[in-house]
C-alpha cells in the first residue's frame, strides 16, 4: 500500500503526538506547518496541486519563469519572525533584494508619471515635480500613519474575540478615522488626485475601491516606504519553497497532487479528512484552502453555525485579475520593475468593476518587469512581462469563454501606454489566465483573488475567525480569515492559528510570540528650511 494511503494512526512510534492536518501548501499553509511541527506536533499537509506555495506558486515556459500571482514582497520582518521562531533565518533561505524606486505611476494619457521612491528626499522631489503644493503635508503623512500602524498593529497580531475587539478599536477612531474612504482621508494632506492614487491603489490589495476602502488602510502604502519594496530573487515563489523544503526537514508530511474530497466529522468536530487516495485521522484540522470554497464544498451546511452558504453568497467578495504572462524576446531596461497604469477616469473604471460588473474599455494594469532585478526568470538577453488588470469576479455578466481573446488584445495593446512597444512580434511564451480559470483551476470562490473583501462590516470578529467557532477543532488561515490578504497578513494569520491552536492542546506557543517581528522606528526626513 502507498505510504500516503495509510491512516496517520497507523505509526506506532509516533503515536503519542497530536496529529495536526493541514488543507493546502500556501504560504499560510506551510508557515502553519514550520510552527507546528517545531512545537512537536505531527504534521500533515494535503495539497491538491503538484506543487506547493498554491497562488504564491511559480510556473515555466520555454525557459521563462513567472510568479503565478503575488510580486510584490512587503514587510519581510513578519515571514522572518517565523523562521526565527523554529531556529532558521530567512535570510539564509532566501535571496531578498530591496527595490528602489519602488515603481513607477501613470496617470493616463494627460497626467504624467511619478516614480515612487523608498528614499524619502527623492520622493519629495518627485511630488514637487508635477503637485508642489502637497509636498509640505509629506511628514504629516508618515507621521500620522506611524501612528495608525501603532495602533493597528496589535490587533493584526491577536485573535478577535468578538464585540470586546471592536470597542477597543473604538477607543482609536480619531487616530483611525474608519468613517472615511481612503481616498477621503487622503484629501487631509494631498489636494492632487494624481499624488492620492499613488498612495491608495494599494486598495486593490485589500479588493476594493479607494472611494469605498476605509481610510485607515491607508497605512498600506505607509509601509511600503517605511520598511521597503522587496523581491525575492526567482520570485515570490522563493518564499514558499523555502518554506516547503525547511518544513519538509522539520519532518512535516507533505502529499502533493492528492486532493481533499471531505472533511469527517463527529457532531461539530473535524477527526479526519478524505482524500483521493486515503483518509488521515487528525486531533485539530487548520485550513488554508479558499474560505468560501472549503466550506461549501467540504464541509455540511447543517453543521455550520454562522457562516452558511446563504451568508456566504450574501458576502462582499473582491475583485478578480486578468492575467498576461509575456516571455518576450528582448529586454525592456527603462521601464521600472513594477509600472502601474491608471485611466484617465479612475472612478468610473472603479465603478465597472465593483458595482456593474463589465468590463472596462480602458482599464487600469499593472506590469512586472522583473528581469531587470532578476535575470535568472529568463534565458540571456530575454525577459519576463507579468501583467494584469484588475477585473470584476465571476458575474453573469460576463462571459470569458468569448471574451478572454478580445480581453487579451486590449491588454497586450495598452502596453504601449507605459512604453512597451512592439511586443506581438517579440513574444516567445504566453499564458493568459481569467476569472474563470481562477475560479475553476485554483478553486478560487468566484476567481475573487483576495478572497472577502475588507469592508467595515467584514473585519475583526465580522471576518471568519482563526479559531473557526462554527466547528470544534478547526482553524483557518490564509486571506479569507482575520486579519486578512496578503502576504505579511496571512503569515500574521499563520502566527495567530497555530498560537491559539497550541495552546488549546495545552501546550507552549510562548516561541511564536518571543520572535515576533520587531516594529521598524519611524524614519522620517528633516523639514527644508524655509526660504528667508
Amino acid at each position: 500500500m502507498n505510504e500516503t494511503m495509510v491512516r496517520s494512526s497507523a505509526d506506532p512510534a509516533r503515536a503519542h503526538e497530536k496529529e495536526v492536518v493541514i488543507i493546502g501548501a500556501g504560504p499560510g499553509g506551510l508557515a502553519s506547518a514550520m510552527l507546528l511541527r517545531h512545537a512537536g506536533l505531527r504534521v500533515r499537509i494535503i495539497e491538491r496541486l503538484p506543487h506547493p506555495g498554491g497562488r504564491t506558486s511559480s510556473f515555466t515556459g520555454s525557459g521563462f519563469k513567472f510568479a503565478l500571482g503575488p510580486t510584490i514582497f512587503i514587510q519581510p520582518e513578519v515571514l522572518a519572525s517565523i523562521f526565527t521562531a523554529v531556529g532558521r533565518r530567512l535570510e539564509d533561505e532566501v535571496d531578498l533584494r530591496r527595490l528602489d524606486p519602488m515603481y513607477r505611476i501613470h496617470f493616463g494619457t494627460q497626467g504624467g508619471s511619478i516614480l515612487c521612491r523608498s528614499d524619502k528626499e527623492k520622493m519629495r522631489e518627485a511630488i514637487a515635480a508635477i503637485a508642489p503644493q502637497d509636498v509640505e503635508k509629506l511628514d504629516r503623512y508618515f507621521a500620522e500613519n506611524r501612528r495608525k500602524l501603532e495602533v493597528m498593529t496589535p490587533v493584526m497580531e491577536r485573535h478577535c474575540e468578538g464585540i470586546w475587539d471592536w470597542i477597543a478599536v473604538a477607543k482609536h477612531f480619531a487616530t483611525l478615522r474608519p468613517w472615511n474612504s481612503l481616498d477621503d482621508d487622503l484629501k487631509r494632506y494631498f489636494s492632487d488626485a494624481r499624488i492620492r492614487r499613488a498612495f491608495s491603489f494599494h486598495s486593490k490589495y485589500l479588493g476594493m475601491s479607494p472611494f469605498n476602502c476605509p481610510g485607515m488602510f491607508s497605512v498600506l502604502a505607509y509601509m511600503e516606504y517605511e520598511t521597503g519594496v522587496w523581491h525575492p530573487i526567482g520570485g515570490c515563489a522563493s518564499l514558499t519553497q523555502a518554506m516547503y523544503r525547511v518544513a519538509k526537514e522539520m519532518g512535516v508530511e507533505i502529499h502533493l497532487g492528492e486532493s481533499v474530497e471531505a472533511i469527517k466529522f463527529e457532531g461539530r468536530r473535524a477527526v479526519a479528512v478524505k482524500t483521493n487516495r486515503g483518509e488521515y485521522t487528525c486531533d485539530r484540522l487548520v485550513v488554508n484552502a479558499d474560505f468560501a470554497r472549503a466550506m461549501t464544498r467540504l464541509v455540511p451546511d447543517e453543521i455550520r453555525r454562522t457562516w452558511k452558504n446563504e451568508k456566504i453568497a450574501r458576502s462582499r467578495f473582491s475583485c478578480s485579475t486578468f492575467m498576461v504572462y509575456l516571455g518576450i524576446d528582448g529586454r525592456y531596461d527603462d521601464l521600472a520593475h513594477h509600472t502601474i497604469w491608471l485611466p484617465d477616469d479612475y472612478e468610473r473604471h472603479l465603478r465597472e468593476i465593483e458595482e456593474e460588473h463589465v468590463l472596462s474599455d480602458d482599464p487600469c494594469f499593472y506590469v512586472e518587469n522583473a528581469c531587470i532585478t532578476d535575470p535568472t526568470l529568463a534565458p540571456k538577453g530575454m525577459s519576463t512581462l507579468y501583467t494584469f488588470a484588475p477585473v470584476s469576479h465571476q458575474h453573469p455578466n460576463i462571459d470569458w469563454k468569448k471574451e478572454k481573446a478580445r480581453y487579451r488584445d486590449l491588454l497586450v495593446t495598452k502596453l504601449a501606454h507605459v512604453g512597451i512597444r512592439d511586443v506581438e512580434r517579440r513574444i516567445r511564451y504566453e499564458r493568459v489566465v481569467t476569472p474563470e480559470d481562477w475560479d475553476l483551476s485554483y478553486q478560487v470562490h468566484l476567481g475573487s483573488v483576495f478572497n472577502l473583501a475588507h469592508s467595515l462590516g467584514q473585519l475583526l470578529s465580522r471576518r471568519p475567525m482563526n479559531r473557526f467557532d462554527d466547528l470544534e477543532g478547526v482553524y483557518l488561515v490564509g486571506g479569507g480569515t482575520h486579519p486578512g490578504s496578503g502576504l505579511p497578513v496571512i503569515f500574521q494569520s499563520a502566527r495567530i492559528s497555530s498560537r491559539l491552536l497550541l495552546t488549546d492542546l495545552g501546550l507552549d506557543a510562548s516561541f511564536i510570540e518571543a520572535a515576533e517581528a520587531p516594529r521598524p522606528p519611524i524614519d522620517l526626513p528633516a523639514r527644508p528650511a524655509r526660504a528667508a
